[in-house]
């Protein structure tokens, strides 16, 4: 029973890290249309590896002061506002990282270090979906987050 308690809540995240970044990723491409930045993101998507490097690094730090601003609410009691902060900051950060790991993904897979990391990740989410792909939960997940892609594509194509 506790096995299967960790595996939903694992499930869950899972999705929904999957779902926030997927949702993101067109969030982003929605936006970089709206503020014409093709110009930007064809120069980013061939910039070099260490200039790639620098691009995905720039979100995380950007981020970093607001998750440390969040934690500094809370403590001092001012929990909901902390927990605001921190959501807006997940959300802030993945579009930002989810974007700019989109156009730089080829350069900085030149790095020998960055590509095991990345192949590490992905065998652990392969690892994660294997051990919870068959439970109720996560085919109820699973649907929702179809339901909600075909409600975002029917909402641009409208």
């Amino acid at each position: 029973m506790i096995k299967q308690f960790f595996l939903s809540v694992l499930a869950i995240l899972v999705l929904f890290e999957e779902w926030l970044w997927d949702l993101l990723t067109v969030f982003g491409q929605w936006i970089s249309r709206l503020l014409h930045l093709e110009r930007f993101d064809a120069w980013l998507s061939q910039a070099p590896p260490k200039s790639a490097l620098v691009a995905l690094v720039l979100p995380l730090a950007l981020v970093t002061p607001l998750n440390v601003g969040a934690v500094v609410l809370m403590v001092h009691g001012a929990v909901t506002a902390g927990i605001l902060l921190e959501l807006a900051a997940k959300l802030l950060g993945t579009l930002l990282v989810a974007r700019v790991f989109r156009l730089t993904r080829p350069a900085l897979m030149s790095f020998a270090w960055f590509a095991l990391l990345y192949e590490w990740i992905m065998r652990l989410l392969r690892w994660a979906h294997a051990l919870v792909r068959e439970s109720r939960l996560y085919r109820a997940v699973l649907a929702f987050k179809e339901t909600v892609k075909h409600f975002f594509r029917e909402f641009r194509g409208g």
